[in-house]
């Protein structure tokens, strides 16, 4: 069978390129001289910030046509302007949403290889052995809406796979994927590679993921900020970790085995708020889901949990395998969705006289109580700016905004104040999101992979920003796929779903209780 023009690998070249989103006083790459040869495997290493996604949608693209974006210098494949390149890249991005197009999963993941033009046989063919290869093996009507996020990574990654295009682009790829996800992804990615010959560029902050995989690392130096930005290393990966090791660490790299110093819950902090006090939400027995009931059609629950119980001064780390209701959950205990049965009840100490069901507070009282950070950043962005971005709950609450500088500078956020929220890296989406609820001051925090994104150095700021709060009183509930993380924060670990295949997690303050799927 003759294979679609997509199929051949490609050549990148990159020739003092740079780019500058409309609004932005410094430049989210610069001067990039970088060349990939057809059928190499590179693994793009950076900093939160330095340009890496921005770099890959060049190169699908997908960076848009803004009249006030300033690009310098040439990014060509295959010795063409990328204009004239479309279809020979396949771009999965760090935001599984924007990827979904259509309504059911056999049609999305069909969708891209039909624009190629593959014959109708040849397409249903790839559809299910790509659905198959990222383990998601579900109805090919099965609805996209219904899937959790790491599914729709696995959808928008079958949909790449399908189309078998000449560069594969992958933007943190395994980022929402539970532990055992992230090996099958990886490994549907290599069967690929090695069928097509592909060239591949992948995002991602874990090296030790890629390392079987890719022959090449290149690490890109954060522009702006009194830097040049370009490469700033580059080579095979063995001789990238074992020359530049101390540097990478040091510009936030998580090269394997190492782990940023965190700062510890104090022990004071843990005394004041122990155990058996400071109740602040409880639920029993509950049912949670996302669809709303018919005539004659039941609610069928995502998972029912036998008792939460959500107190100042603790965490809460929501895990277990992708689909198994984590973000369900977590909106559900948040007051944003409503129970699917059971009970979840307020206790006085946090609904200071609003009432004991979350869901019936106006959001003046939700947002002092309890704040949410979404699994996607872009669905609580509001404002035009970061700084407005994070004034925004202060003024709904008529407070004056004083922890906003503070924050700014805290999640490295500084130089973006007056930057558009949309234009941020995934990173600096992620930090961004957080510090918008942070700014309310809530007594609970709820987060859906709040790690997502982050280099070495911003997550640790954050892991320790969080651990100051649980020592002053506040409860973190998390839902999340990254064990150090939860290690850190200590408190109690749900499981949704059966193992989430953490291995042990070093940390005595952890307690581990277990949810069960409906049947």
């Amino acid at each position: 069978m003759q294979r679609n023009r997509g199929s051949a690998p490609a050549r990148v070249s990159a020739k003092g390129w740079g780019w500058q989103h409309s609004g932005r006083s410094g430049r989210a790459v610069a001067d990039l001289d970088l060349e990939i040869e057809p059928g190499e495997r590179v693994l793009l290493l950076g900093p939160s910030g330095a340009g890496k996604s921005t770099f890959l949608h060049a190169l699908a693209g997908v960076l848009g046509d803004d009249e006030d974006a300033n690009e310098s210098g040439q990014l060509l494949i295959d010795g063409r302007p990328v204009a004239e390149s479309r279809g020979r890249s396949g771009l999965m991005q760090q935001d599984p949403d924007a990827q979904v197009v259509l309504s059911r999963i056999g049609d999305d993941v069909a969708f891209g290889a039909e624009n190629l033009c593959v014959p109708r046989e040849e397409i249903w063919r790839r559809v299910g052995a790509a659905l198959e290869s990222v383990g998601l093996e579900l109805p090919l009507d099965h609805p996209s809406s219904s899937l959790s996020g790491g599914q729709k990574q696995r959808l928008g990654l079958a949909g790449m796979l399908a189309m078998r295009p000449g560069l594969l682009l992958l933007d943190e790829p395994t980022a929402n994927l539970d532990p055992a996800g992230v090996v099958e992804v990886r490994d549907a990615v290599r069967r690929s590679l090695d069928e097509s010959g592909a060239t591949l560029v992948v995002v991602e902050h874990r090296v030790s993921v890629w390392l079987e995989v890719v022959d090449r690392i290149v690490v890109l130096a954060p522009a702006g900020l009194g830097q040049p930005g370009g490469v700033l290393f580059d080579g095979p990966p063995a001789t990238v970790l074992a020359q530049s090791r101390e540097l990478l660490a040091a510009a936030g790299i998580w090269v394997p085995g190492y782990l940023p110093a965190v700062r510890p819950r104090s022990a004071l902090g843990l005394k004041t708020f122990d155990a058996g006090a400071h109740l602040l939400l409880e639920a029993e027995d509950l049912a949670v889901s996302r669809t709303k009931g018919r005539k004659r059609r039941p609610v069928v629950p995502a998972a029912v949990v036998p008792s939460v119980e959500v107190r100042a001064g603790h965490a809460l780390s929501v895990t277990g395998p992708n689909g198994a209701g984590k973000s369900t959950l977590a909106l559900t205990l948040a007051g944003l969705l409503a129970p699917a049965g059971g009970r979840l009840c307020a206790l006085p100490e946090l609904a200071r006289g609003a009432g004991a069901r979350p869901l019936s507070w106006r959001g003046r009282e939700l947002i002092s109580r309890i704040g949410t950070v979404f699994q996607e950043p872009e669905h609580q962005f509001v404002a035009h700016s970061v700084r407005d971005e994070l004034l925004f709950a202060p003024k709904i609450l008529g407070h004056g905004g004083e922890l906003v500088e503070e924050l700014l500078a805290r999640l490295r956020l500084e130089h973006l104040a007056d930057a558009n929220p949309f234009t941020l890296s995934g990173g600096e989406k992620r930090r961004l999101s957080v510090a918008t609820v942070l700014a309310a001051s809530p007594q609970i925090l709820v987060l859906d992979e709040p790690t997502f994104g982050q280099d070495a150095n911003t997550w640790a700021e954050l892991a320790s920003m969080l651990t100051e709060l649980l020592d002053a009183g506040t409860a973190v509930v998390s839902v999340t796929h990254d064990a150090a993380f939860t290690a850190v924060l200590g408190g109690e670990r749900l499981v949704l779903g059966g193992a989430d295949g953490f291995a042990d997690v070093p940390n005595p303050r952890v307690r581990q209780k277990a949810a069960r799927l409906h049947p």
